[in-house]
């Protein structure tokens, strides 16, 4: 597997299980990428749904993923505080195209107050039976669904006080 290298732009392409693309983010900027971990950073940057529609993205955002955990996490910096969004997902993988994942739907909306909402619960149990999820995959998601609460109320990785802020200086310094 490739490795993005700190100030590429790349592209994050977002699948479902079935195969088909879901959404991509048309720029990212790489501020720290190895073999398990890259967090990148964007602002106004172009997303495409699957049925081709765009919109921009509205507010700079720290991207977080993860080669060993079964999500990511965009951390946005709005005027009144951080805001999470968190998808359960596959580990990424990162190829000379795009970093890649599959998006599973459950996502965890997160508060400036860190607390938070389990979002489309219905849609996961509408797709995990359309798509035919594996028994292994269900349980493994529900696992880092339960994994991500536990970083959340503990204030790890992303969630830790300075880390957005200390990864969006990083990201202003390759925007010069």
């Amino acid at each position: 597997m490739a490795i993005p290298t700190e100030g590429e732009s790349i592209q994050i392409h977002s699948y479902k299980h079935d195969g088909h693309i879901h959404r991509v983010w048309e720029e990212t900027t790489v501020l720290k990428g190895t073999r398990n971990l890259v967090i990148g950073g964007n602002d106004r940057t172009i997303v495409t749904e699957s049925d081709g529609r765009t919109w921009v993205t509205r507010e700079p955002a720290i991207v977080f993923f993860h080669g060993e955990h079964w999500f990511n996490i965009i951390g946005m910096i709005r005027e009144d505080g951080i805001y999470y969004y968190c998808n359960i997902s596959s580990p990424f993988v990162y190829d000379d195209e795009a970093l890649k994942y599959i998006d599973y739907d459950l996502d965890i909306k997160v508060f400036p107050d860190m607390t938070f909402n389990l979002l489309d619960e219905d849609e996961y149990e509408e797709h995990r039976k359309q798509m035919g999820y594996p028994e292994v995959i269900d349980q493994i998601l529900k696992r880092n669904v339960d994994t991500l609460i536990r970083w959340i109320r503990q204030r790890k990785g992303p969630f830790a006080p300075d880390f957005i802020d200390t990864w969006y200086e990083r990201y202003l310094t390759h925007r010069c």
